[in-house]
Parts: C-alpha cells; structure tokens; sequence
C-alpha cells in the first residue's frame, strides 16, 4: 500500500494512484538527471498532466497542491537554463513578447476574443472569460500583482455560443507560463 498522498473515502473519487504514482517517478527522473534529453518534463507538461479518476484514489486537492510545487521547480530550472544559454536580457525580452502576445488578446473587443462555438454547442460564457481577460490585463498593464492562483481558480460558467474552451485554455496556460516565468524566486 502506497502512502504518497492521502486517499479519497473508498466512496468518493481521486486520483488513479498508479498514474500517480507513474507521473511522479517520471518526473523525478527528468528532474534528477536533466542532461538526458529524452527524459526532459517541463513545467508546462506537469501543468498539463491529468489522470483518471477511481474510487480511494489521491486525493485531488493534495496531488493539485504536489503538482503546483513541482511545476513551480521545473519553472526555475527553465529560467536558469534560459539565462545560462541565452542571457538574462534575452530572457526579459522573450518573456515581453509572449506577454504582449496575451495583452494584445485581451485588449480585443469584447465578445470578440476568442472563437465562439457553434449554435448548438456550450462553451465558456463571454461575459465570465471577457471580466477575467479584463483584470487580467488591468493588473498586468499597470504593473499591479497578478497571481498564477488567480488564473488557476479562474472558473467559466457553460454557456450556448460561447468561447471554445481549448483557446481559452490555452491563451489561460500562456498567461500561467507568463507569471512563473516572472515569479519564480
């Protein structure tokens, strides 16, 4: 019996503990020897890492928690990597054009984003995704803190005719990319 994370009651759903379990050795490996290229994980890939669900599985709350922490490590392994390879102002640089990528996104009109699904299909509600978009780039244009947390707890009713999800979650992934790359001490 594996004692990594606390389990869900046998009646209720976590995490697929072997897939866990397997996520997390990989990742160890990649993080323990980070010269072989084909065991190479980015923060990006632990951030997009999902498993399926089982009744006593982890507990979600404390694996979301153990992944957070990782992914925030593989952030800083990066950063350094970068400024090793390229220097810091190169760093700075393609940082500032990755988050004038995302401002130029969230200064469109609103209601004109993202795609919107079609006539009969849900995706995210225009009016929850543009109120975020409009925070979003409010504190990143006036220099205010802007938290990976505010992102991640970001949560979009389902609406008919709305947003298509996979381009709002992926500007949203570019956006967390953004924050680690400039909160990682």
């Amino acid at each position: 019996m594996t004692t990594t994370f606390p389990r869900a009651r046998r009646s209720s759903l976590g995490y697929d503990v072997s897939q866990v379990e397997a996520f997390l050795a990989l990742a160890r490996n990649a993080y323990d020897d980070e010269a072989t290229a084909h065991n190479r994980l980015s923060s990006s890939d632990i951030r997009q890492a999902s498993f399926a669900m089982q009744k006593g599985g982890f507990s979600c709350r404390h694996v979301d928690a153990a992944l957070e922490r990782l992914e925030l490590a593989f952030a800083r392994r990066e950063r350094n990597r970068a400024i090793v390879t390229s220097g810091t102002q190169a760093w700075v640089e393609a940082g500032q054009a990755r988050l004038e990528v995302l401002l130029a996104r969230f200064e469109r009109p609103a209601k004109h984003r993202f795609n919107r699904v079609s006539l009969l299909s849900r995706g995210y509600s225009m009016l929850d995704v543009d109120a975020f978009a409009d925070k979003a780039s409010a504190a990143l244009v006036e220099g205010k803190p802007f938290a990976v947390d505010q992102v991640r707890a970001a949560i979009f009713r389902p609406k008919f005719r709305g947003y298509n999800e996979t381009q709002v979650d992926l500007v949203l992934d570019g956006l967390v990319d953004v924050l680690i790359a400039v909160d990682t001490d």
